[in-house]
């Protein structure tokens, strides 16, 4: 791939007319709880959903979204911080049009259409369902650089109304969606299909690396235009989108050491950036839980012995006949408050809408461990060993 051989050549942080890279921060947050029930409401929303629906499409709980990246919006740029979420399609930042009572808004960069000599005036009503409010405000026109590259007289909206603690205490200001154009409020071109197409990308793929490593100075990186092999050993396992809008792929199945299948006919799964966890039905995380020795705490969450961590079983994600593996300190979180250590399964159980099809999500606890492709090209997702 002529993307990987180029990464080879230009340094880190540099453009060129086919990559970009965008280093990613990690959100080192204090919490007591991963507030599950609060997740896990979010999700439903999000997954449950028509993706035709043009009227909205939903978002998950950015409050367990560790990732984000540096944007700019306007002549001259201005800056904001977004999560790169491929469960989601559009762009939108706060607008210094928000009220005095929007205090998630103002506490964040907000995007100000006086300041920027190439905005265009839209005004279309806009609006993103986020659990039991609305992301809502007016779309805009404007140039868009992300890693060095402009989306020209692109589309996004300005968020005047921003409901939830998520987008109160978030470290970003706003969502950049990498999903399909069949998901997109308004049917508004996403961000890097309008830097495809023109000419600012030459191939239509975009790779994660996600730090995973708590003591790591790098939070991870996004590289627009290929993938990177310095991040990952050998070679890619390529699944097949098996249907537009999410990042949707089949799984063979999932298998918790050698006593334990789930997904045992095959199951449609989502490969979801903007989501932390891996969330299943619960039914079948619930045996996941009973064979790891996890027991149930407060607000969903699941308590394992943080002695026993190393000797937990592998569990196993069967992909085109590949096994991808997460050892016991992958899907294992663990977080201190300084007098002891507790550690939290990465796994919550959800049970999505019976009309996607979907029974799966794979979060950064997934991608962490492994790094990820996507291609729209080829419309597939490629899955290599993270280094």
């Amino acid at each position: 791939m002529l993307s990987k051989l180029l990464v080879l050549v230009f340094a880190a942080g540099v453009a060129t007319a086919e990559i970009a890279r965008i280093p990613l921060k990690k959100f080192e947050k204090p919490r007591d709880s991963l507030n599950r029930n609060g997740l896990k409401e979010a999700l439903l929303a999000k997954y449950s959903g028509n993706v035709n629906d043009d009227s909205a499409v939903v978002l998950t709980n950015y409050l367990d979204a560790q990732y984000y990246g540096e944007i700019g919006i306007g002549t001259p740029a201005q800056s904001f911080n977004v999560i790169f979420d491929t469960g989601s399609s559009n762009l939108w930042v706060p607008s210094s049009k928000c009220g005095f009572l929007e205090v998630a808004c103002l506490l964040h960069n907000k995007y100000d259409s006086d300041k920027s000599s190439t905005y265009v005036k839209n005004d279309t009503q806009f609006a993103i369902r986020y659990g039991s409010g609305d992301v809502a405000g007016v779309v805009s026109q404007d140039v868009v650089e992300v890693g060095g590259l402009q989306a020209k007289d692109q589309l996004f909206a300005e968020a005047t109304q921003e409901p939830g603690l998520a987008f109160l205490v978030g470290k970003f200001d706003g969502i950049l969606g990498m999903g399909y154009p069949e998901i997109s409020v308004n049917g508004i071109t996403p961000v890097f299909n309008t830097l495809v197409e023109q000419g600012a990308i030459k191939e239509p793929v975009f790779s994660f690396y996600l730090n995973r490593d708590p003591d790591g100075n790098v939070g991870g990186e996004l590289l627009l235009g290929g993938s990177d092999p310095n991040y990952y050993k050998g070679d890619f396992t390529y699944v097949d989108v098996s249907a537009k809008g999410y990042w949707q792929i089949v799984m063979d199945s999932l298998n918790v050491g050698s006593s334990l299948k789930l997904c045992s006919n095959a199951c449609q799964v989502i490969v979801d950036t903007g989501t932390s966890l891996i969330a299943g039905p619960s039914a079948e995380v619930e045996k996941l839980h009973q064979e790891i020795g996890a027991f149930s705490f407060l607000n969903g969450e699941y308590i394992i012995d943080c002695n026993k961590v190393d000797q937990l079983p592998e569990i196993s994600f069967v992909f085109g006949e590949k096994e991808f593996k997460l050892a016991g300190n992958d899907y294992v979180l663990k977080q201190s408050n300084g007098l002891i250590d507790i550690c939290i399964s990465g796994f919550m159980g959800l049970d999505l809408d019976t009309r996607t099809h979907v029974e799966w999500i794979l979060g950064d606890v997934f991608i962490g461990k492994f790094y990820t492709e996507f291609d729209f090209g080829n419309n597939r997702v490629g899955l290599a060993e993270a280094v």
